[in-house]
C-alpha cells in the first residue's frame, strides 16, 4: 500500500489528473486512450524533472497501437529520435522494424516507446537517476495501452524495471513477472548492428515475445 501511495503521488506531481487501475484501462476505448496520451506527449515536452530537457529538440512520447498486448521498450531516443519525435527511426529502429515485418507483422501492430523521452547527449546512456524520474511517463503509458508482455530492447532497459544490472548476454530470453505482467528481455537492435551474429537471436526473442503476447 505504501508503494502505491508513493506510485500515486509521484504521478500527481508530475501533473497527472486521471489515474486509472488496469481493470479501467481494458474498459477505455482508443479515443479515451488518444486523449491520454495527448496529455502525457503535452507533459513530457515540457518536462524538467532531469537535465536532459537541456538539450532535447523535442520529447519522444512512442507510437503504436494503443490496444497493443506487446510494447517493445527501449532506453531513450537517438539523433534521428530527437529530429522526428518518433521511437526507433534510426538504424537501430530499422533492424527492428525489419524483424517484426520478417516475422510477419506490421510496427503499427504494437506499441513502441522508451524509458527516457529525451536523448541524451551524445547518445550516451541514461543515469539511474535520469530513467527514474522519466519512468513514471512510461508507467503511465502502460497502464492506458494494458499489454501483456513488455518486450525490454537491452540491458538498460532491463535494470529500470528489475533496479539492477543486467547482463543481457546471459539473461536475454528470460520470461519475468513484473505487476502481473510478462518482462521478456533481449537484445537491444543497436547492439545487433555492433554485432551481426545475434541478429539470428534477437529475430527469435522477437518471435517468441510475439507469440507469448498473442496466446489466448
Amino acid at each position: 500500500m505504501d508503494e502505491l501511495k508513493k506510485h500515486i503521488k509521484i504521478l500527481m506531481e508530475l501533473g497527472f489528473e486521471e489515474i486509472f487501475t488496469e481493470e479501467g484501462s481494458a474498459d477505455m476505448d482508443v479515443k479515451e486512450k488518444e486523449k491520454l496520451m495527448l496529455q502525457i506527449n503535452e507533459q513530457i515536452q515540457n518536462c524538467t524533472n532531469c537535465d536532459l530537457y537541456e538539450s532535447r529538440t523535442q520529447a519522444v512520447l512512442g507510437e503504436g497501437n494503443l490496444n497493443a498486448k506487446l510494447m517493445f521498450i527501449g532506453e531513450a531516443p537517438g539523433g534521428e529520435e530527437d529530429k522526428q519525435g518518433r521511437p526507433f527511426v534510426g538504424r537501430a529502429g530499422k533492424l527492428l522494424t525489419k524483424l517484426i515485418e520478417a516475422a510477419g507483422y506490421r510496427r503499427e501492430d504494437f506499441y513502441i516507446a522508451n524509458i527516457c523521452k529525451c536523448r541524451p547527449p551524445g547518445n550516451r546512456t541514461p543515469t539511474p537517476w535520469e530513467m527514474e524520474k522519466c519512468f513514471p511517463y512510461l508507467k503511465k503509458q502502460i497502464e492506458i495501452i494494458d499489454p501483456k508482455v513488455l518486450c525490454l530492447l537491452g540491458a538498460t532497459a532491463g535494470r529500470a524495471f528489475l533496479n539492477r544490472n543486467v547482463a543481457i548476454t546471459k539473461e536475454r530470453g528470460s520470461i519475468i513477472n513484473w505487476e502481473g505482467r510478462i518482462l521478456y528481455l533481449t537484445f537491444h537492435p543497436a547492439y545487433v548492428l555492433r554485432n551481426p551474429d545475434a541478429e539470428v537471436v534477437l529475430f527469435e526473442d522477437i518471435k517468441k515475445a510475439i507469440q507469448i503476447a498473442l496466446a489466448e
